[in-house]
């Protein structure tokens, strides 16, 4: 008994020897398996390749682009009826394999064999999650392997429950909906919770061929599909026969809606994004997918804002708002246009308008950077230069008169005069440190002072906002920080950011702003007036009331507003109801700013460095100029800018070209007086 027993306890031994080695045998090779597999625990952060987020300031979503799961449910909120339907469709034994069912791999090739084709297959939920998130759709042995061992390392690493909730975010469905929330908004315009049993059913059926099996597109086979589930549901014990009959018996009923965040709600600015990431990211970086991008976009600024350019644009002209944080160049505001839909043109970045009398900013910042103040008296009369004669508006002629005063009131001769006074080298000095006049370059023509050049209406507005910013002028940026899809920062504006650069003296800006407050609250610019706090801004209307603007600014935030026809028409308006535009649009969003003043006007004392002598500002013309002959040439030596036409006609002295960048035919023709006075006498460009 004692050799018997003995021997037992030996073989006892063995076997557990054998069995314990054979354990940590195949613990070790699954070791080494997992060594060369994804880890799956990171599949909650799973993004397809170049999909991109597009934030706004607060974390709003403005827009998802790529093949991206735009809505993703969290953790517990997945109704059980979803998840029993697909589990009936996909993998009726999901609950009782570890990643690879071989029960379900028999009975497919049984199936299939009996049916003389594939009519089922055996890939798990696991190992089609597995095949989403890691590997590609190539039918191959080595891809069916790897499938394979993925599926049981995810069942290893994750929870059933887990792996069932990341399955229905990430399944495509057809259609454009990735996920069941983006299946459910898509095809009946409801939450996964609002889901009935056929609606369930229908969508469940749907991961074996989306495009095949879609409503949208084959409604039948989408009812012959749903049958099948709901059949199957009932096999499984999920829900009755009846239940099934009634549900088959039902109509399609669907809703269809564009999938939640496919359409930008800011497209004017997603446009200019799709136009900077390049320049900040490289071709991989946003190929590779999951990158969130913080922009410097209000959304609720936005709304308001396209809402006041449609109510307030007079007649059926076109308009454009910006509004940019003077403190670091970040856009807040972008409207391109009324309707994006009408129109995706850009009026913002990509319409070159004149910019009439807020080109004033320049020379009179000039004058005040060369030792003018703003109680310095020029002699304001009807008078002409090399020829070129402007007007005031309404002819009115006010003889000894304030810089600030002339500013008040918009005067164009006194505009021309100080950069008269002061040279145009000065002028062009002062607009290029505020970024005009560098991609398009500044000519040496009188009528420059008061808007002959076209600027675009984002490179005007930033040009105010830092004289705003007392003369720190940032280029303007619609990013925040860009992260990648490990949550990595890829890009950051307070790290990567282009820095502020000095355009004027912060006593010089202050001077500006001071004159500028009083253009809104007694001069041109009055309809913009808001009566809780200090505004600094400037009217501005092109030839022929082609262009309405007012660029207006309170500490924190400038804005401008432009009215106009694409085609050049005139408006039949005034400024001022680009003023105007620019008040409703800040009663709506002031509350949400602190009050806060602009420095006192300072006092004054910098070296005189004019262009003329001082003695003779104030004094009238001693000779009147007679009007220049057609072919007089001007007397400096600027050659005219480059014209992209080639074959257009030299241009005479009195004016630039307009839009040199056109390649349309154009004619020649004369043009008058303006709502501001801005007489062009001479030929400018216009389409025919």
């Amino acid at each position: 008994m004692n050799r018997s027993h003995l021997r037992w306890v030996l073989i006892g031994a063995t076997a557990a020897a054998i069995g314990a080695g054979a354990a940590v045998f195949t613990r070790v090779l699954t070791n080494l398996a997992d060594a060369t597999l994804p880890d799956a625990r990171g599949i909650a952060n799973f993004n397809r390749p170049g999909t991109i987020t597009l934030l706004a300031s607060n974390g709003q979503v403005i827009q998802k682009l790529g093949p991206a799961t735009r809505e993703k449910l969290q953790p517990g909120q997945m109704p059980k009826l979803v998840e029993q339907a697909f589990i009936a469709a996909e993998d009726r034994r999901f609950y009782g394999h570890s990643g690879v069912d071989l029960w379900g791999i028999a009975r497919a090739v049984v199936t299939n064999v009996r049916q003389g084709s594939v009519r089922e297959g055996a890939s798990t939920i696991t190992q089609q999650l597995a095949r989403t998130v890691f590997l590609s759709q190539d039918q191959t042995i080595t891809r069916k392997l790897k499938e394979a061992a993925l599926a049981m390392k995810l069942e290893r690493q994750l929870s059933k429950q887990n792996i069932l909730e990341q399955y229905l975010n990430y399944v495509y469905l057809g259609s454009g909906a990735y996920g069941v929330a983006d299946a459910a908004w898509v095809y009946f315009s409801k939450t996964p919770a609002e889901l009935n049993l056929q609606e369930a059913a229908l969508i469940a059926g749907l991961p074996p061929a989306p495009s095949i099996y879609s409503p949208l597109l084959n409604p039948d086979l989408a009812l012959s599909r749903r049958s099948v589930v709901l059949e199957r549901m009932v096999q499984a014990g999920f829900i009755t026969k009846q239940s099934a009959t009634r549900a088959r018996n039902s109509p399609l009923d669907l809703k269809p809606a564009t999938p939640k965040y496919f359409n930008s709600s800011a497209p004017f600015f997603t446009t200019w994004i799709a136009q900077e990431l390049p320049k900040v990211l490289t071709a991989d970086q946003i190929e590779i997918g999951g990158i969130k991008v913080r922009t410097s976009l209000n959304l609720d600024w936005q709304k308001k804002g396209q809402e006041v350019i449609r109510a307030n644009a007079p007649f059926d002209t076109e308009g454009a708002m910006v509004s940019i944080d003077p403190g670091n160049g970040l856009v807040r505001v972008m409207v391109g246009g009324k309707d994006f839909s009408t129109s995706q043109f850009n009026r913002t970045i990509l319409a070159l308008r004149s910019p009439g009398s807020t080109f004033k900013l320049f020379p009179y910042a000039a004058a005040i950077d060369r030792g003018l103040k703003a109680e310095t008296k020029v002699f304001d009369s009807k008078r002409c230069w090399n020829g070129y004669c402007p007007k005031n508006f309404g002819e009115k002629y006010y003889g000894n008169i304030s810089l600030a005063d002339a500013l008040k009131n918009s005067l164009n001769t006194v505009a021309v005069q100080l950069q008269d006074i002061v040279g145009f080298d000065a002028v062009i000095e002062t607009a290029n440190k505020f970024n005009i006049g560098i991609d398009r370059p500044l000519g040496k023509y009188y009528p420059m002072a008061i808007g002959a050049y076209e600027q675009t209406i984002l490179d005007m507005t930033a040009a105010y906002a830092g004289m705003a910013n007392r003369g720190t002028y940032f280029k303007p940026s619609p990013l925040e920080e860009i992260r990648g899809p490990n949550n990595e920062v890829f890009w950051s504006r307070r790290l990567d950011g282009a820095r502020g650069q000095r355009a004027v003296d912060s006593e010089v800006a202050d001077t500006m702003n001071w004159m500028l407050q009083r253009v809104v609250t007694g001069g041109t610019g009055i309809a913009a007036k808001l009566d809780d706090r200090q505004v600094a801004g400037k009217t501005g209307t092109s030839e022929n009331t082609r262009d309405l603007w007012f660029i207006g600014s309170i500490p924190q935030l400038t804005t401008g507003v432009w009215f106009g026809y694409d085609d050049d028409r005139p408006t039949k308006s005034t400024s001022g109801e680009a003023a105007w535009a620019w008040k409703q649009f800040m009663l709506q969003i002031k509350d949400e700013i602190p009050v806060r003043a602009f420095p006192s006007k300072p006092k004054l004392n910098r070296k005189m460095r004019l262009a003329v002598d001082p003695k003779t500002i104030a004094k009238p013309p001693q000779k009147k100029s007679q009007p220049a002959k057609k072919n007089n040439k001007p007397q400096n030596d600027a050659p005219p800018p480059a014209l992209s036409d080639g074959d257009a006609p030299a241009l005479s002295p009195v004016a630039p070209p307009r839009r040199p960048n056109r390649t349309v035919p154009y004619l020649w023709r004369d043009r008058t007086q303006d709502q501001e006075g801005l007489d062009r006498q001479g030929r400018r460009w216009r389409r025919d």
